[in-house]
């Protein structure tokens, strides 16, 4: 997802005040980071992320409605989201042919989500076969020699959650958020657990913050709404903290994952005080460092790299050529190389990316986004950062928010008339990839960018 639309709005009024200052890392001792090094996560996972709502088709009642609602429909239904539909790639009823394209591409790791509102339809009521679903696929996984890791929230949540009428109190920030989220968590983890090592309480929880009350986007949509933006961060964050408590307290041995959206940003034009910079590393961290302690793993995903500015913000989506993705997002691998090298020192815990990919109608140009992205693992790697694993978004094209079904992410595509899942040549390149366990050269720029970091 792309905070370039928001940051038009956080970066007035930081290059007007100058106030906004550079996000104080949290401590780390010596003797902590000694001891998250010692976090036992196996071999180097190579895998594929997905999310339940942009991949499960859903099953209609006797009135032909759908049997459970999210803020997202409500939405949709307002005209203000592209329409989705019942079957996307049909991952709830055809999960076994994601599994059998998975097995073909030999990734190690599978990371899907949870759909709160398909478990709880109303507050309080509980879809015990859709539980037994979810079991069922990460036990099909396992027997699959696909190690799962379950993501428990992915933008979504109950529609009874949310209120358009009183955005202040919907989602994240509902009266009954807390007691809801603990109650549907107690129901999940404990059923998942015998078959699930791996998990992730929250998907990218600064970035949906952040189009949810500064830009007005996604539910609740409200724009500029910066105490409001605040305090849904500060409950988000107590969330996930409940949720790891939660899976701790039923298997210890879990891995605690975060999954934060972690762009990298440069300093731009017309931001003298650097507030601008400043404000987008605050939307990157803030969130984060509210939780790394209680994670085992730090998780980020990474699509590319921005300047900081006005200027940059309200141009990027116009960016075009081999050097930007359909969506007019920066290919940066050196900006990622480092992003890494940042988290690695900022929080001093293992790191895993959990998604990084491309939305591009040229699969050479995936081919060449995946090598050069997978190059810069291997060269923080290499320079001493402990990167457990790597995640491609994503294994199908899907349904993208706001793109609707044209930004095109997929290491495959779903055939709409059999459903059979068709795998490109980027998935084939990947296949080959975690076979070497690695690619074969790393490009200049990452090159350059570690050189420029020893100096």
């Amino acid at each position: 997802m792309s905070y370039a639309r928001y940051l038009a709005l956080a970066s007035v009024p930081a290059f007007l005040t100058g106030c906004i200052t550079y996000p104080k890392a949290p401590p780390v001792t010596p003797e902590q980071r000694t001891q998250a090094a010692k976090v036992k996560t196996g071999p180097f996972a190579w895998g594929i992320s997905t999310s339940s709502w942009q991949y499960e088709d859903r099953e209609t009642g006797k009135d032909g409605k759908p049997v459970f609602r999210t803020d997202w429909d409500v939405l949709m239904d307002a005209g203000k989201a592209p329409a989705r539909g019942n079957t996307v790639v049909r991952s709830w009823s055809d999960f076994d042919k994601d599994v059998a394209a998975l097995k073909k591409i030999g990734v190690t790791h599978y990371r899907f989500s949870i759909e709160w509102a398909r478990i709880e339809p109303q507050p309080g009521k509980y879809d015990q076969a859709a539980i037994r679903r979810y079991v069922g696929m990460a036990r099909q996984l396992k027997a699959a020699g696909i190690e799962p890791v379950v993501c428990l929230w992915h933008f979504t949540f109950p529609a009874w959650l949310y209120d358009k009428d009183l955005p202040k109190k919907s989602n994240w920030l509902h009266p009954e958020a807390d007691a809801r989220w603990e109650a549907y968590v107690r129901k999940v983890v404990p059923a998942l657990a015998p078959h699930v090592r791996y998990f992730a309480p929250q998907n990218e929880p600064n970035g949906q913050i952040g189009t949810a009350y500064l830009n007005g986007l996604w539910p609740p949509a409200m724009t500029a709404a910066f105490s409001t933006y605040a305090a849904a961060t500060r409950a988000s964050a107590h969330q996930f903290r409940q949720a790891a408590d939660i899976i701790k307290s039923v298997r210890p041995d879990a891995i605690v994952m975060s999954v934060q959206a972690l762009p990298w940003w440069s300093e731009g034009a017309l931001d003298p005080t650097r507030a601008a910079l400043n404000g987008m590393l605050r939307m990157n961290f803030d969130h984060l460092d509210l939780i790394a302690d209680k994670c085992d793993v730090i998780g980020f995903n990474y699509y590319y790299s921005q300047y900081a500015g006005p200027i940059a913000a309200l141009t990027a989506n116009s960016h075009r050529g081999k050097n930007f993705t359909m969506m007019g997002w920066d290919i940066d691998p050196a900006g990622f190389y480092k992003q890494i090298r940042l988290v690695g020192k900022r929080y001093g815990k293992p790191m895993m990316i959990t998604e990084n990919g491309i939305a591009t109608a040229d699969d050479n140009q995936r081919k060449m986004y995946l090598n050069e992205h997978i190059g810069a693992i291997q060269q923080a790697k290499k320079d001493g950062y402990d990167v457990r694993g790597y995640f491609v978004w994503s294994l199908l094209d899907n349904y993208e928010w706001h793109g609707g079904f044209a930004d095109t992410f997929g290491l495959g595509t779903m055939n709409p008339k059999t459903y059979a899942r068709e795998l490109k040549p980027s998935a084939f390149t990947y296949r080959d990839i975690i076979r070497r366990g690695g690619v074969n050269e790393i490009c200049p720029a990452v090159v350059r960018a570690s050189q420029r970091s020893k100096r």
